[in-house]
């Protein structure tokens, strides 16, 4: 086998020894090795070193396009975290009339007590709002192998022997599910690069399922609105939670504002006294004030109280978009793409939510 039919069995790119800076380099003594692996792919898994490469969005799209061309079974896998920033949009669109499997990551992180049920529920109605009737849903944590049996039952049944592609955007956790699934299928001797960085999957990577089978791991399409663009690495370490939340929760009276860390801001303008429960990571702080404090609070302190602060958020100057909502009363969740989200369970409040520039920010029906 000739050096360029060589892909990293971690990534899925085509191996290359000439160039130490460009996408697929390995030096040559590794090739020897069964399974070769890119220099990025080692450095991730053994240094834990943030990766720079990304696809172009004409290349996400290629691939997506090429998944409507096969008779196949599509996975999309979605992050419970960020349902809303996880969300892979037209996916319908691009991959024809192949049956479309709604799987939703990171059911570890939620309180232990939410119910199972109700979250399958909750995941239905809100894709089918967004344009999507899956075949069935499926909850699971790759990280505990919590409901991987039941997705193995649920991709046997509805494959029905044909290919398998696992879709979604960076970071919902698409290649530890993957390797999860190789050890229900015998492979356990096959292992894809995973890392909590974003975009480390760089080609479609091709597993043996069985004669004439196989399933096909693709790269995260990246979505822009998420706070994890506007962080350094390491701040993505204390903003990516890898324990279960543990909600936190704030009796507010109108003209309050809380900051989370320096990454966002939220203001209670106008309503009731009222509960504000804050679903985020629980290594980042939050600072409650003043609304009329909060201008300078973030002026002098940020940084320092309010840590961390973004890697295009250290100037305190830099502007930050605002998004206006109305809270109907009832059970709503305001969610920051990336971050997080805060349920309010009032009798309606007129909120303002300050984030990086490009960051969404939407509001939806509870959650939890």
């Amino acid at each position: 086998m000739s050096e360029l039919d060589l892909h990293c069995a971690g990534c899925g790119i085509a191996i290359q020894t000439e160039d130490k800076t460009k996408p697929g380099y390995a030096p040559e003594s590794s090739l020897v090795k069964e399974t070769p692996v890119c220099q990025r792919c080692y450095r991730i898994k053994h240094y834990n070193e943030a990766s720079t490469v990304t696809l172009g969005d004409d290349e996400f799209v290629r691939i997506l396009n090429s998944i409507g061309h096969t008779r196949s079974l599509v996975v999309q896998v979605v992050d419970l975290f960020d349902f809303n920033g996880s969300w892979l949009r037209g996916l319908p669109r691009f991959v024809g009339d192949n049956p479309i499997l709604l799987v939703a990551n990171k059911v570890d992180l939620l309180p232990k007590n939410v119910n199972r049920n109700r979250l399958v529920n909750w995941l239905r109605k809100s894709a089918s709002d967004l344009g999507l009737k899956p075949v069935d849903v499926v909850l699971v944590s790759a990280r505990s192998g919590e409901g991987v049996e039941r997705l193995v039952q649920a991709m046997d049944t509805y494959r029905k022997k044909r290919d398998i592609y696992i879709v979604g955007v960076t970071n919902v956790g698409k290649s530890s599910l993957i390797n999860r699934l190789l050890s229900q299928y015998g492979e356990s001797e096959k292992e894809i690069t995973t890392s909590q960085f974003p975009g480390t999957t760089l080609d479609v990577i091709e597993i043996p399922l069985d004669e004439g089978s196989s399933l096909y791991d693709t790269p995260g399409i990246i979505n822009r609105d998420q706070i994890i663009y506007r962080v350094t690495p390491e701040e993505l370490k204390l903003v990516m939670p890898s324990k279960p939340l543990k909600p936190k929760t704030y009796q507010l009276k109108d003209k309050q504002s809380l900051f989370i860390a320096g990454l966002a801001r939220v203001d209670f303008v106008k309503g009731e006294d009222q509960p504000f429960v804050f679903y985020i990571s629980n290594q980042l702080n939050i600072h409650r004030t003043k609304l009329e404090r909060a201008d300078e609070i973030y002026a002098n302190h940020l940084g320092e109280m309010l840590s961390p602060p973004g890697k295009d958020q250290a100037d305190p100057t830099a502007k930050l978009d605002k998004f206006t909502f109305k809270v109907p009363a009832g059970n709503y969740d305001l969610v920051i793409s990336g971050l997080g989200w805060i349920a309010l369970h009032g009798t309606g409040a007129n909120v303002v939510v300050h984030v990086p520039k490009g960051v969404a920010v939407s509001l939806r029906p509870s959650l939890i």
